[in-house]
This record gives C-alpha cells, sequence and structure tokens, in this order.
C-alpha cells in the first residue's frame, strides 16, 4: 500500500461519491499540483447497476480523469458502514499512513444512510487518529481540517470554490461511471436508479451553475467546515476576490 503524505483525502462511502459531489475541486487541487487521494469505504457492492469488478475499473478510471495520486478501498461492507470502534481503527490506519492534512467527506445530514455513517467514521476516526495511546504501531496524526461536501440536501456554505477551469475535467470523471450514471452508450436491463436518469446528470450542473452564481464564476462547488478556521493574517485569508453582482 502507498505510504506517501497526501495534502487532501477524500473519502466516501462508495466509488463515484467523491466524484459526485466534489469531483471539480480534486480536479483543480490535482491541477494546482497537491498530492490529492481518494479512499472509498466500500466496494459498492448493494449497487442496484453494475458490478464489484466494473465499478473498480470506472473509479480507477475516474480517478486518472481528476488526476489524483492515489486511490483505494478500505472494504467496509456496504450498507454496514458502522461508526464501530473496529471501523475506527481501519479508518485511523490509514489517516496515519497517508497523512493527509485535509480530509474531504460527506456531510452530516444526507439521504443515504451510509453517506450519514460515514460522515460520522471520518470525525471520529480524524479525531482519535491523533492519540498516541491509540497504538496501531503507527505515529499519530490528525488532519488539520475536515470538510463536507453538498450532497442531494442542500446546506449553508462555509466555502464555494470556482471549478470552472475543470468543468470538462469534472464531467469526464463522472462519465467514467457509465454504469452508474446517465450514459446512453452503457446497454443493460438493469433499473434505472436516483443518479442514473439524464435529469439527475442535469441537475448537478445546474446545482454548480447555482454556487458558481453566488461568487460571480460560472460553476461551483460547495463546502462546510467542521469546525472554525483559524487565521493570524485575515486580509490574506479573505484575499479570493468576487465579482460583485
Amino acid at each position: 500500500m502507498l505510504d506517501v503524505e497526501l495534502d487532501v483525502l477524500a473519502i466516501g462511502a462508495h466509488p463515484d461519491d467523491v466524484e459526485l459531489a466534489a469531483g471539480g475541486t480534486l480536479s483543480l487541487l490535482c491541477d494546482q499540483g497537491y498530492a490529492v487521494g481518494a479512499l472509498d469505504l466500500t466496494r459498492g457492492e448493494l449497487g442496484s447497476r453494475g458490478t464489484v469488478e466494473l465499478r473498480r475499473e470506472e473509479a480507477r478510471a475516474a480517478a486518472k480523469a481528476m488526476g489524483l495520486a492515489h486511490r483505494e478501498q478500505l472494504g467496509l461492507p456496504d450498507g454496514n458502514i458502522l461508526p464501530s470502534k473496529e471501523n475506527r481503527i481501519r479508518l485511523i490506519q490509514v489517516l496515519r499512513r497517508l497523512r493527509p492534512r485535509i480530509v474531504m467527506t460527506h456531510p452530516e445530514r444526507c439521504r443515504h444512510p451510509d453517506h450519514e455513517h460515514t460522515a460520522q467514521l471520518v470525525i471520529q476516526a480524524c479525531f482519535y487518529s491523533g492519540l498516541r495511546m491509540i497504538d496501531t504501531r503507527q505515529d499519530p496524526w490528525r488532519p488539520q481540517h475536515v470538510v463536507h461536501f453538498e450532497e442531494v440536501l442542500p446546506f449553508s456554505p462555509t466555502l464555494i470554490v470556482d471549478v470552472t477551469s475543470m468543468w470538462a475535467q469534472r464531467i469526464q470523471a463522472l462519465e467514467a461511471y457509465a454504469s452508474q450514471f446517465y450514459n446512453p452508450a452503457y446497454k443493460s436491463d438493469e433499473p434505472e436508479t436516483f443518479v442514473s436518469n439524464r435529469g439527475f446528470f442535469e441537475w448537478i450542473e445546474a446545482r454548480a451553475k447555482v454556487h458558481g452564481h453566488a461568487i460571480g464564476v460560472a460553476f461551483g462547488e460547495a463546502f462546510q467546515l467542521c469546525g472554525p478556521l483559524s487565521t493570524g493574517d485575515l486580509m490574506q485569508t479573505l484575499q479570493a476576490e468576487k465579482a460583485f453582482r
């Protein structure tokens, strides 16, 4: 397994979750030269479309489209992502191995129970990972920030990232999941799902335009910080300009 320090680690319950919510931001971070990785907690074995093997290949293609430095699956059971001690230890081991400065994950309130449970597990593991008395035969490590990305249920964002320059790359990453999202070329007798229809794909673009409009750009992705942002230089922290509308 990779043993390298990442700047950012995006953690999702299933393959395709991080692309769906934050694909533009992850692509942008990679383009800016940061070391970015993704961790899928499950293999997505309960999905109504595709297979575990196909979704693994789709995840690899999406990671390549975004420019990720690393991607792996933790292998927790789909539909049973509980914030248990055993699962916390497994996630702590990954955090201490990859040592990300920033962790992105699901919001605490979401329509999918796996996503809510993932948020709970990630928040707990990020804290406990910094306690030296929790022995995993690794050095303690606590990420500097945990950031929630927005999903179907809207929230009031702490920050919005301008992903206009990466929009084509973001769409390419989503299109890698032909079994999951709308793709006329994917032929199967599998049922249509909440995310596989054309309307959902159009909604993704519409939401990004709404967030982009709020900051004066074409496309944006919304996030909430888990905890306050610390700064000793307010002007430097708030240096980004916003077009007034």
